[in-house]
């Protein structure tokens, strides 16, 4: 059984008991336990079941390469399922509870699936779930989805907070062990600016649990000295739990930190999300130990040799009385010393190896320890525990040659260096024959622009697995000698072993685990190679191999050797699966650090909104925004305020609050390129100090959104958008500059927020504005569609001469901090000519009265430009421009297509929102063929009738044609196609 040792433990402090629950059960543990080291304590081998299978799962690794022991963690607000216990470090007062099993743990009727796994092959899915065809939606989808996740989904909001921070440094370290450590000390004496991260609560890795020495004493004490001597230094950044999930192009890393997941509730943020900039990253991940695949190799208390070691040395708990340990190398002759000197049986180390020589193994015989060599384990005997093995010739096909009664088994494959996120952002690995894996090709990294290694490894990392080569290659890695010397035993070389015996037949290769959450046999893979999976992506999604939450980081070299057996070729030839962020998954409460609840899409409000809401405005949402949908006064409907409104504005002056619009600077060289490829017409000649409309298409050629752009100097333009559309069009701006046209010398800034921005509009306008005083605003000097700087009323504004109404309109931009105090001496200077504010609502009849279209009414992501009578906005000039050759195709360029036209009823009421025009006939579908659609419908106060724009199969051609619109109520009313203007067609109020 598991259980805590009397003496030793170098991480606990047994001073500080901690109490916790699993399963319902109170257990007992320490400070600077992990969970996984308390349940192990306290005898708790089952730990929970596999995905497929339901098998009986328990710990095999000490750290975030473990598979298996996977709980739901905490209560209420502060749940979260799939916890790894090997780095969740215990507190008091931990809940925690097994998962993928109904009823209980120890019972789970879904073990059923075990018992009928030579019908659940690998692929079994695509094969099985398809015939017959109906029962797809009734029985296989239900059951599939019923199946399908980990753990429970928490349904309580999170109780904790988190946060986002950045950094910049010259070095960013990954990894806190000996060779992180070496090479922070190295950079830091050479005056860089070092951050050194560590993903556990520990510096030193695992030189101080494998017993080596650095300048002649245990490195226990090199690694605290070091640690001192790097926290003095003003240079150097240390951070402990602190995992850096994933490295990307230009020196950017994300790092998650875990501030108070050991201390909930005590109001620290849980995590920190950290994005660090460095001007080279190093790595200094270590290496994993792999698994061996033998019979039973999943049962529970079948770990890695260096994780029964860490769980001894480090915790003070054996996984057993009486260990096994089955190896191919030398390094798990320390885990069979450990025991031993620990006061534990190691009744056999059974080593792959045909010759057994070297110190290590001289140690264990020393200790009495007996070796068998070109031995190996059968099968292991035992459901939810080991109770024992049987030993076979590794040569052999598994013929029994003794049985041994035990309670754990220590298994040792050899190491693969950490190489995730070497590979995250280019970086080439080599195929090292004598230690059996991949590691990183130096010659061959991540580039930055400048030709430099944007990233490097260092010691085990990079594949050096001895001690002095660790340090040595640290602190090359900085450019630098290192300032310590280690020792350690000498090892002899390993023997690659992929299954065990070598000539397992298919009955022991059935039981032989790959993948343990997934339950990935070897059977699996060598099922694959026979229908054809060649490509190691291909088997790898056919078995699911690699795809559990460990993202294969103790199964991919195990079965990529499998496989190249299998294919009879070598493991190089079939190459690796590729390496993704994160590296261990980091929490969405992280990712999301203060975006949440209120703040999650925060409501944005212009500078002028206090104003609003103090003088009673109704608002309604405009994308993120609030902005005024009318002014009602006391006694008004709705209807009625947006009515005086407009009748206001066409016969005095308005005051429209026009802040959200997108306002968004491209600046460069290829600015002009830039938006004439954006733009549907030409922007690259548009004199300085003039504006222009513009549309914008995506690929496909469909309107995506429209405004008026300004030419601000010779490089310089100013593009204004949708309210809504702000985010999204400077996010598809640095889309394309950063994908598609990477080179071009372009800077974009989304600036919508840095003003404010205010539309004085109707007959009295100019007349405001020279009450105001200061720049000249007259026709002559500020002419329509043009620009100009200066002052109004001791303001600094840019004052645009464009018009969204119709009307003779300005639109006045001033900084942000001065726009409520510009609204101000607007209103005062305007009393006397009529002013009022006005909305959104009134804006809209405004542009519905001229013909104007609005993106999302007129547009709903399947009309072009030229379905909106816009052809003219379309230079034919331009050899390309974004949506052009979507345009092209047969279908949008057909005559047949819906075009904009003006639409009244006979009767002069409104046309109802949502209404069809229906056309004779029925389709395939058995529903009544349609014409048209409106889009936009208003009653008109101008007018005095109601007023609608759509969309009409024929367009302007069908002029003064009468059809049938549908009404709520199933009946028609009767409507003319007319011209969309419905109001001075000919601009002459706006151009006054």
């Amino acid at each position: 059984m598991s259980t805590r040792l009397a003496k030793g433990g170098r991480l606990i402090d047994r001073t500080a008991a901690c109490e916790f629950t699993f399963n319902g059960k109170r257990l007992k543990g320490y400070k600077g336990d992990t969970l996984a080291s308390a349940l192990l304590a306290n005898d708790q081998m089952l730990l929970g079941r596999s995905f497929k299978y339901h098998r009986p799962r328990g710990l095999v690794a000490s750290g975030a390469e473990e598979p298996n022991a996977l709980v739901n963690m905490g209560q209420g607000g502060r749940f979260e399922p799939n916890q790894r216990t090997t780095t969740t470090e215990l507190f008091d007062g931990l809940t925690a509870t097994s998962q993928n099993h109904w009823p209980s743990l120890e019972f789970d009727v879904g073990v059923v699936n075990n018992y009928a796994a030579r019908f659940l092959p690998a692929g079994f899915y695509y094969k099985t779930f398809i015939h017959p065809r109906f029962a797809w939606k009734h029985i296989f989808e239900p059951i599939v989805r019923q199946s399908a996740g980990l753990g429970k989904v928490p349904k309580d909001r999170d109780a904790d907070r988190y946060e986002h921070a950045y950094a910049f440094c010259d070095l960013l370290i990954v990894g806190g062990g000996i060779a992180g450590l070496q090479a922070a000390l190295t950079a830091a004496q050479a005056g860089k600016r070092v951050w050194l991260l560590e993903q556990t609560a520990h510096w030193g890795g695992r030189a101080p649990v494998d017993g080596v020495q650095i300048d002649g004493a245990p490195a226990d004490v090199w690694v605290k000295t070091t640690v001192e001597a790097l926290a003095k230094m003003d240079n150097v950044t240390l951070r402990l739990r602190c995992m850096a999930a994933g490295s990307y192009d230009h020196g950017y890393v994300l790092a998650d930190e875990k501030v108070a997941d050991h201390t909930p509730g005590d109001g620290r943020p849980r995590h920190r999300l950290w994005r660090i900039r460095a001007g080279q990253v190093v790595t200094a991940t270590g290496a994993i130990e792999r698994p061996l695949s033998f019979a039973g190799n999943d049962v529970p208390g079948v770990m890695l040799a260096s994780a029964v070691r860490d769980y001894v040395v480090n915790h003070a708990v054996a996984p057993g009385d009486r260990t096994v340990v089955v190896t191919n190398n030398d390094d798990a002759y320390r885990t069979a010393i450990a025991l031993k000197e620990a006061g534990l049986e190691v009744p056999v180390i059974l080593d792959a190896r045909a010759q057994v020589t070297g110190e290590l193994p001289a140690r264990a015989r020393a200790l009495g320890i007996r070796i068998e060599a070109g031995k190996a384990i059968a099968k292991v005997k035992g459901g939810k525990r080991v109770t024992g093995v049987a030993i076979c010739a590794h040569a052999g096909q598994g013929a029994v040659l003794e049985e041994i009664a035990c309670d754990a088994v220590a298994m040792s494959g050899g190491w693969s260096p950490v190489v995730h996120l070497w590979s995250h952002c280019g970086g080439k690995l080599n195929w090292d024959e004598a230690q059996a894996h991949f590691a990183p090709d130096p010659t061959r990294p991540p580039l930055n622009h400048d030709g430099s290694a944007m990233v490097v490894t260092a010691g085990s990392a990079s594949g050096k697995l001895m001690a002095a080569d660790v340090l040595a290659d640290a602190a090359a890695a900085v450019g630098g000698t290192a300032s310590a010397a280690a020792s350690a035993p000498s090892e002899q070389p390993l023997e690659p072993v992929w299954i065990m015996p070598q000539g397992a037949p298919p009955a022991l290769r059935a039981k032989m685990w790959l993948d343990y959450q997934n339950d990935v046999k070897v059977s699996d893979v060598h099922l694959a190679a026979r229908e054809g999976y060649t490509s190691v992506e291909h088997t790898k999604r056919y078995t699911t191999l690699g795809m559990a939450t460990d993202q294969g980081k103790l199964s991919n070299i195990n079965g990529l050797a499998v496989l190249a057996d299998s294919l009879s070729a070598t493991v190089p030839q079939v190459g690796t699966t590729t390496f993704r962020p994160p590296y261990t998954p980091v929490p969405f409460g992280a990712l999301a650090g203060e975006s949440r609840a209120e703040i999650f899409q925060p409501v944005r409000e212009s500078p002028i909104h206090g104003w609003h809401m103090a003088n009673g405005a109704y608002m309604e949402p405009v994308g993120l925004w609030r902005r005024p949908y009318c002014f009602p006064r006391p006694g008004e409907t709705h209807e009625q305020a947006v009515h005086r409104e407009v009748v206001n504005t066409r016969a005095n002056v308005g005051l429209l609050d026009a802040s959200t619009l997108g306002k968004i600077i491209v600046k460069g060289p290829d600015a002009g390129k830039f938006l004439d490829m954006l733009y549907t017409n030409v922007m690259s000649n548009l004199g300085i100090g003039k504006c222009r409309y513009g549309l914008m298409c995506n690929e496909q050629g469909f309107l995506s959104d429209d405004g008026v752009v300004a030419r601000i100097d010779e490089d310089t333009w100013l593009c204004h958008t949708t309210s809504g559309g702000a985010d999204r069009i400077h996010a598809w701006m640095e889309d394309w500059l950063q994908c598609e046209w990477w080179d071009w010398q372009v800077y974009t800034a989304n600036v919508t927020e840095q003003f404010a921005q205010i539309a004085v509009v109707g007959p009295n306008a100019r007349k405001v504005l020279e009450r105001l005083g200061g720049m000249d605003v007259s026709k002559e000097a500020l002419p329509f569609m043009q620009w100009a700087d200066g002052i109004l009323g001791g303001f600094r504004v840019r004052a645009y001469r464009i018009s969204f109404s119709g009307e003779l309109s300005y639109e006045i931009a001033v900084p942000a901090s001065e726009g409520r105090a510009f609204w101000d001496a607007l209103l005062a200077a305007g009393a006397e000519f009529g002013m009022m504010p006005y909305g959104t609502e009134c804006l809209h009849i405004l542009r519905a009265e001229k013909g104007f279209i609005m993106i999302g009414d007129e547009t709903d992501g399947t009309v072009i430009p030229q379905d909106l009578n816009l052809g003219w906005a379309i230079s034919k000039k331009k050899a390309d421009y974004l949506g052009k050759r979507g345009q092209e195709r047969t279908y949008l360029a057909s005559p047949d297509r819906w075009k904009l036209v003006g639409l009244e009823t006979l009767d002069g009421s409104v046309i109802q929102d949502g209404a069809y025009a229906p056309a004779p006939g029925f389709n395939a579908n058995g529903q009544r063929n349609v014409q048209g659609r409106v889009t936009s419908t208003y009653y008109s106060p101008t007018l005095k009738r109601g007023i609608a724009m759509g969309l009409v199969k024929g367009g302007l051609t069908r002029l003064g044609e009468v059809i049938e619109m549908t009404k709520l109520d199933g009946t028609t009313q009767q409507v003319k196609i007319v011209d969309p203007v419905f109001y001075d067609k000919e601009g002459e109020k706006q151009n006054v």
